[in-house]
This record gives C-alpha cells, sequence and structure tokens, in this order.
C-alpha cells in the first residue's frame, strides 16, 4: 500500500473535521475512518490505562495495529494490561521501542535522566520511537480527552497533526473518565489495576503518583516539576 501525499492527507483532515464537527460520537468518528483509510494504515497509539479506545477501534477496524511505546519504565501493572489487550482484543500489539535500552541510556546520559531532564527522557523514550513508528501510517488514533487537563480542552476530534505527518484522530475527546469507567465495565474490558489505586493517568513508575481526591487526572505526572506533557501530543 503507498502512502497518500501530505497535502491529500491534510485535505482528508480537513473534511474529516468539518464533517464530524466538535461532538460526533466514537462510533461516527471511527466509521469516518473506516470509510476513508485500510486498516493497514491506521494505528492506535494506547498507554495501557484501559483498553477503550483499542476495543471501539477493533469493533470496525479488526486487525488494527496497536502501538505500545515501551520505555522500559512501566509498572507491572501496565505490562500486565498490554499482555491482556494483545490477548483479549482483535488488535495487532506493536511494540515500539527506543533506539536505546535502559541501561544504554544510564550509559550515554548518565543514570536516572528521568529525575535531571525529563522532557530528555520522554523525547528519547517516547516522542523519537512513536515518530519513526508513524513513518508507515496515513492515520493515528490517540486517546486523549478534554477533561484530563487544562492543556487538553479544545482537542479535536479529527485533525492534521504537521510533526508527524499524518492524520490524528481523538475519537473519545468528549468522553468524561466516568464515561471511559463505565464503558470499560459494561463491557468487561481489560483495566490496569493502577487506576483504582488513584493512578487516574499512568505514565513511567518513576515519573507518575496517584492523585487526590480533586486534584487533575494528571497532577500525578512529572509531580513537583513544570512539566505536564510528555510531548506527544504538542
Amino acid at each position: 500500500m503507498s502512502k497518500r501525499s501530505v497535502e491529500e492527507l491534510r485535505a482528508l483532515a480537513e473534511a474529516g473535521a468539518a464533517e464530524l464537527g466538535w461532538e460526533a460520537s466514537a462510533n461516527e468518528v471511527i466509521g469516518w475512518v473506516a470509510r476513508n483509510f485500510a486498516t493497514e494504515a491506521t494505528a492506535v497509539a494506547c498507554s495501557m490505562a484501559d483498553a477503550v479506545l483499542p476495543a471501539l477501534v477493533a469493533d470496525q477496524l479488526p486487525g488494527v495495529d496497536v502501538l505500545f511505546l515501551d520505555t522500559g519504565y512501566h509498572f507491572p501493572e501496565t505490562y500486565k494490561t498490554r499482555n491482556e489487550v494483545a490477548e483479549n482484543l482483535r488488535v495487532n500489539m506493536v511494540d515500539v521501542l527506543p533506539e536505546q535500552t535502559v541501561a544504554e541510556q544510564d550509559a550515554s546520559e548518565g543514570k536516572d535522566l528521568f529525575a535531571r531532564d525529563p522532557a530528555r527522557c520522554c523525547a528519547l523514550r517516547k516522542v523519537e520511537p512513536l515518530h519513526r513508528s508513524l513513518e508507515g501510517y496515513e492515520l493515528w488514533f490517540t486517546g486523549v480527552r478534554r477533561d484530563e487537563a487544562p492543556t487538553r480542552t479544545n482537542t479535536p476530534l479529527v485533525t492534521f497533526d504537521e510533526k508527524n505527518g499524518l492524520v490524528k484522530v481523538n475519537p473519545v475527546a468528549p468522553w468524561s473518565f466516568d464515561e471511559l469507567v463505565q464503558y470499560s465495565e459494561d463491557n468487561l474490558l481489560p483495566v490496569n489495576p493502577l487506576l483504582a489505586q488513584g493512578f487516574l493517568s499512568i505514565g513511567c513508575s518513576p515519573c507518575t503518583r496517584a492523585v487526590a481526591p480533586g486534584e487533575d487526572p494528571r497532577a500525578g505526572r512529572w509531580s513537583g516539576t513544570d512539566k505536564t506533557e510528555c510531548g506527544l501530543h504538542v
């Protein structure tokens, strides 16, 4: 399959945004993708906090690639959830690895880069590997929601990702956290056990803590620093 040009993909993103507006349902958004893109041209990025997005997409695009950014720093519960998603959903799990192992990075950058320069650590272990892995696709799905943080309140359903050169689709952008949990329970989907322990946004274990009731869901990410995003969505 030959990938369409950046100009063609940008035009498709603009048409999709106009057609779907601001509040189309997740199924309507994914249906638009299914009509305009081949399954092998699409990918789902999943942090393995839950399996809602892969499940929704696989309903209409069975066999879709699910990209798991294996940073080497994940909680054991996250790896367990990854395995459950791979085993129970109609998806093709793709482990996306950084150029260096944690040990190799420690040797070249110094130990615990995440503590000294979390932005560079994220760039090396998340942003660059994802950018590299997206080169073969025309479109990627993310689970970004508008209620997660002030930086995400204006998340569109469909946009063009200039940084990575493909269409970016956020089908659950209008959903609340409670809606996500309810859908997961209603459909008996795999879920990361850490969610029930107050980890409402799950990243790498050294840089993630549980949040207190009423706290911003992403307050537990890079707590104590001014960092709020890993760089994947900005």
